[in-house]
């Protein structure tokens, strides 16, 4: 059932890209806001009720409905599990930015890689150079592809074997999002209020971090992977995106971070990978690494199933 639903949900996003989810996160936006405005007092305490709060009400309702289905017929679960992935999965809402810059990049058209970058990241990107755009839209991709879809598909799997339904994909996603709202915010603007947020998203990833990079490593080159894992991951500001950025670059074989200059000032980052520097070539690589990465995922998957079903 979960690997049906995975390969629906991908079919289904690569034929018919979810162009609403801007509204989506509108109301996710206004949905967090109101949480903080009425619980934010500036504690650690607060924090946690407001999290548990705005997680438990979306995972009831979700849970609930498919209890609802299951009663009814399979079947209308199954489409609701695929429903939920089609919402929660965003394939294409990273591929596009990554698609587009690469073009540019491939037509010599740096001014429009670079305010497509900027788009993306949220960040003035005028200053960077070719290379730079190119390495940082890698790392941006193997981020996106973790947090909205490795890690989706490892807690969407993980909650419907134990028979909970696809909520597992709602609570990362939530998790995700109410970390970046709140969890990523310093203490001056929100306190203490943020911390539960930021310790539950590191709760959430510490498993599917290293399932990503570990299957980065099978499917690109394993021991300049482990290597640049082992050596370089805890340099990065965050050590869990470190983790990802480290063992992606260590499995294309190319040279990640380095200082680069983001909203016209200089940030000092270490060097993450071996090899060449990252070039149009590469990115098309990053690319092909995901897919890998991805395919692997659910041929394993079909192998659990398989074994499953002849137990």
């Amino acid at each position: 059932m979960s690997l049906l639903s995975l390969i629906a949900a991908l079919l289904l996003e690569q034929v018919h890209p979810l162009a609403t989810r801007k509204y989506l996160f509108t109301w996710l936006n206004s949905y967090a806001d109101f949480f903080q405005r009425n619980f934010n007092a500036g504690e650690h305490k607060h924090g946690r009720i407001a999290w548990m709060l705005a997680i438990a009400a979306p995972v009831l309702l979700v849970a609930g409905i498919h209890w609802i289905l299951v009663g009814a017929n399979p079947i209308f679960a199954w489409a609701f599990s695929v429903l939920v992935l089609y919402l929660t999965m965003g394939f294409r809402q990273f591929s596009h930015y990554f698609t587009d810059i690469h073009k540019a990049l491939r037509d010599n058209e740096l001014d429009k890689a670079r305010d497509l970058l900027s788009a993306w990241s949220g960040k003035s990107c005028r200053e960077l150079s070719g290379e730079e755009v190119a390495r940082v839209t890698i790392e941006q991709a193997l981020l996106a592809s973790h947090r909205k879809v490795f890690g989706v598909v490892f807690w969407f799997v993980i909650f419907m074997l134990l028979g909970m339904g696809p909520i597992g994909a709602i609570v990362y996603r939530l998790a995700t999002f109410l970390n970046a709202r709140w969890g990523m915010q310093g203490t001056t603007e929100l306190g203490e209020f943020g911390e539960f947020s930021r310790q539950a998203y590191y709760v959430m990833e510490w498993l599917p971090i290293r399932l990503t990079a570990s299957t980065f490593a099978i499917v690109g080159n394993f021991e300049d992977t482990a290597y640049c894992w082992r050596n370089q991951a805890s340099t990065w500001s965050d050590a869990e995106e470190g983790i990802l950025i480290s063992s992606g670059a260590g499995a294309l074989g190319v040279k990640l971070g380095q200082t680069i200059v983001l909203d016209h000032a200089p940030i000092f980052r270490p060097e993450m990978g071996s090899g060449d520097d990252a070039d149009a070539d590469y990115m098309q690589s990053a690319i092909g690494l995901v897919w890998r990465a991805l395919v692997f995922q659910l041929i394993i998957l079909l192998m659990l199933t398989v074994a499953h079903l002849l137990g």
